[in-house]
């Protein structure tokens, strides 16, 4: 996508270029994805309930909601894959016959209902939400979880200059040339701003969260468990 010089870079959005190139910038681009992702469902495994609903919020091509999936076996339960891209739902649908417990639908998580919630993914999508609405949208969640249910979010931090200049690295080392990296950093600095870990943890805690542990850390890259 940004191979080539651009005039005017515009801000990323998750288009249907963005969507039939997904699954390799992914890949290239967030350091501990393939782990993450594959452990998510593991973890949220432990936390699902029957007869609940399990939302995966931003779930572009729904390779969480697969994860889940291959670990919950025949558990009574509704998944709701939502996501606000067009074309990330219809390239997760098409060429796939899914399970008649996942439901795909477009929306825009902050005006979302959650409801009889034991598991909520959000994986990579706080840092697009505008910062003045994450913790209403935190709280929302909280507010439709079962006791004992959890939200398992992950995200880029902010913070570590060291540690962004060892991502860019990591880009380069993907096959991401100076270029694209240069480019692609534009097109995001106005759409993705994440937060330092302190303030994560410190929104969960205000959004009624009991607790939020670390369970994955690479680099300026991490995923938290939050109890309700």
């Amino acid at each position: 996508m940004f191979r080539d010089p651009q005039a005017h870079i515009v801000d990323f959005a998750f288009d249907e270029t963005v969507a039939s190139v997904f699954p390799d910038m992914v890949r290239r681009s967030v350091p501990g994805y393939e782990t993450v992702i594959p452990l998510s469902g593991l973890l949220a495994a432990r936390y699902i309930q029957e007869n609940s609903r399990c939302y995966d919020l931003g779930c572009s091509l729904g390779a969480t909601t697969l994860a889940l999936l291959s670990q919950i076996g025949t558990t009574a339960c509704e998944i709701v894959a939502v996501d606000k891209s067009a074309a990330m739902l219809e390239k997760a649908q098409s060429g796939r016959e899914w399970d008649s417990r996942v439901s795909f639908i477009e929306a825009d998580v902050c005006t979302l209902q959650i409801e009889r919630a034991s598991v909520v993914f959000m994986n990579y999508l706080l840092q697009f939400i505008a910062p003045d609405e994450r913790l209403s949208l935190l709280q929302r969640i909280h507010g439709g979880l079962l006791p004992g249910g959890v939200l398992i979010l992950s995200e880029r931090l902010a913070g570590n200059d060291e540690f962004d200049a060892v991502h860019a690295d990591f880009k380069r080392a993907n096959g991401y040339s100076e270029l694209e990296v240069s480019q692609k950093r534009t097109a995001l600095e106005n759409i993705m701003i994440p937060d330092t870990l302190e303030a994560h943890l410190a929104r969960l805690e205000l959004a009624g969260f009991s607790k939020a542990t670390v369970w994955f850390r690479c680099l300026n890259w991490v995923s938290l468990l939050a109890v309700a």
